[in-house]
């Protein structure tokens, strides 16, 4: 008898619902005929959460996030709760480490059909492929003691090794199974966290004898995405360094609404959203990207359900759908967010279009 697997579906705030349900239209069409069988469970959360429970992360919603086999959250937050008790954005740092979501593995790939809309030069743009992963439970985002006083301000960053070890195995695993190349990114000429998190960088990497180990400050490593991104394959750095790094990486694809990511643990189910914000500015005149949260669920298929190929179909179907110029504003079109989720739905049902990879 097939398992039926079960999706937490954390809907999201301003664009979050409507870029939600053209994943899920996605997901529906592809899944459509195939073994893989599904049921939705959506739960409040962030703004949704705040309005409907009084908490970003209602108890409810954590319980079934992790009774669940995966979970799905679309894009939190806005002005809106500028003056709540807590921030949408706090429930979402509450569920990562209710979770253990320690990793964040944000892809950059800029296919054939991209490399024509990205900033950067074809030449510089073609053959990007890597991936950034990011320590999401510590470092600034998470040290104590915080303070914003009237006249001063302190944030700390602290790492643990174990906190550092457990980040680098998961990167060295990952770059096994691609081209077996890591770059480590830190500011070890200057912080202290820095110093440690290469001193463990160094340790680990001699467990992998196999892959080859760069190591570069963050500034530099800013430069280098811009100016060589083809020559990156995994890319480990720790939490604040992620967050800028990822999104400068997503740019040069032409769109940051194109960005899946996913935060895991060491087990339990995995979080996966799109990169960017819930964009308040655009919500309710259905011109949203998709792509990105369309992207999310394709990773969802390939990373937590082993369907590759049901991914492949859906990453293909958005490839198709650049090609063919049906995009949003963001990326130089005029479809609307209807448009091009319909056109990804029929084109996951038909073969991937030749020569488009």
């Amino acid at each position: 008898m097939t398992e039926i697997k079960t999706i937490a579906v954390l809907k999201g705030d301003y664009i979050g619902p409507e870029i939600m349900a053209a994943g899920l239209a996605v997901l529906a069409a592809v899944t459509k005929n195939t073994t893989f069988q599904y049921r939705l469970v959506a739960l409040p959360f962030g703004g949704d959460g705040i309005d409907q429970a009084g908490d970003p992360l209602p108890a409810a919603t954590l319980a079934q996030a992790q009774a669940s086999d995966a979970i799905l959250l679309s894009a939190i937050g806005g002005p809106k709760w500028d003056q709540a008790p807590k921030r949408p954005e706090q429930g979402l740092l509450a569920l990562r480490a209710a979770l253990g979501l320690y990793a964040n593995i944000r892809p950059t790939r800029i296919s054939d059909a991209l490399v024509a809309r990205s900033p950067l030069k074809p030449e510089l743009a073609r053959q990007t492929d890597f991936v950034i992963v990011r320590e999401l439970t510590s470092g600034a985002y998470f040290g104590e003691p915080r303070v914003l006083a009237e006249t001063y301000a302190i944030d700390t960053m602290a790492y643990q090794v174990s906190e550092i070890s457990r980040i680098m195995h998961k990167g060295f695993r990952l770059a096994q199974r691609r081209r077996q190349h890591v770059t480590i990114v830190d500011k070890s000429n200057v912080l202290a966290t820095s110093k440690l998190w290469r001193r463990v960088a160094r340790e680990v990497a001699q467990d992998y004898p196999a892959v080859t180990v760069d190591y570069t400050y963050v500034d530099a490593m800013a430069m280098g995405i811009i100016a060589r991104p083809a020559t990156f394959d995994v890319i480990i750095t720790p939490n604040l360094f992620g967050d800028i790094l990822s999104d400068e990486a997503a740019q040069i694809t032409g769109s940051i609404g194109q960005i899946p990511s996913m935060s895991i643990g060491e087990s339990g189910p995995a979080l996966y959203e799109p990169i960017h914000g819930s964009a308040p500015d655009i919500a309710g005149q259905g011109i949203a990207n998709p792509m990105s949260m369309i992207h999310t669920v394709a990773m969802m298929l390939s990373e937590s359900f082993g369907e590759k190929q049901l991914a492949q179909r859906v990453t293909a179907a958005v490839a198709q759908a650049i090609a063919a110029q049906v995009v949003t504003p963001d990326m130089g079109g005029q479809a609307t967010t209807e448009a091009v989720t319909q056109y990804i739905v029929a084109a996951v049902t038909q073969p991937a279009a030749e020569g488009v990879r």
